[in-house]
């Protein structure tokens, strides 16, 4: 994919293969997984397994999860973006948009994950006339569902995984297709 975003202090672009480093620094920390159903990557072909994985959203789907880099410093700072679950079942959904960020924890409360979350937003609506964006949160996770909150996304509804674990349901509507 030849497309590359910026914000105010970011740019956001396709994953590399050189960002596995990186990328499993992020995947390694336990409280980044805190809220997350996934365990702590253990070695680094994890990170590679995860960057060929979206490298192929791309090609399938012309969208994918992209690096986030700072802009002042060339910092990866984690990952934001839109993906095409085709893969699997969420609350009882496939074949949707998804809106999902992670971010290193050094990175935390500075504001990136509401900043990137409008120009995602904003490009899956006007760019990609996505009818719909979707997003789910572990229930206690109480700084991304505030994120969600404030950039517009509406609560649908609460929903238990396979282990018993409680979600959260987001989805905001295209308000150019009303």
């Amino acid at each position: 994919m030849d497309l590359v975003i910026e914000t105010e202090r970011l740019i956001l672009r396709p994953f590399k293969l050189s960002d596995a480093e990186e990328l499993f620094e992020l995947n390694k920390n336990p409280n980044v997984h805190k809220y997350l159903w996934q365990k702590p990557e253990e070695i680094i072909d994890e990170s590679i397994k995860v960057i060929e994985y979206v490298q192929r959203q791309y090609a399938e789907n012309n969208i994918g999860r992209y690096a986030a880099i700072l802009k002042q410093t060339g910092d990866f700072i984690g990952w934001t973006g839109i993906k095409f679950v085709n893969d699997h079942v969420e609350n009882g959904n496939t074949n949707f948009y998804d809106y999902g960020y992670r971010l290193n924890e050094k990175f935390w409360n500075k504001g990136y994950a509401t900043e990137t979350s409008k120009v995602w937003l904003d490009y899956g609506f006007n760019k990609m006339k996505i009818d719909k964006m979707n997003a789910y949160t572990h229930s206690e996770n109480g700084a991304s569902n505030h994120i969600l909150q404030k950039v517009g996304m509406k609560f649908m509804e609460d929903y238990p995984d396979t282990n018993g674990v409680t979600w959260k349901w987001w989805q905001m509507e295209n308000p150019d297709l009303r």
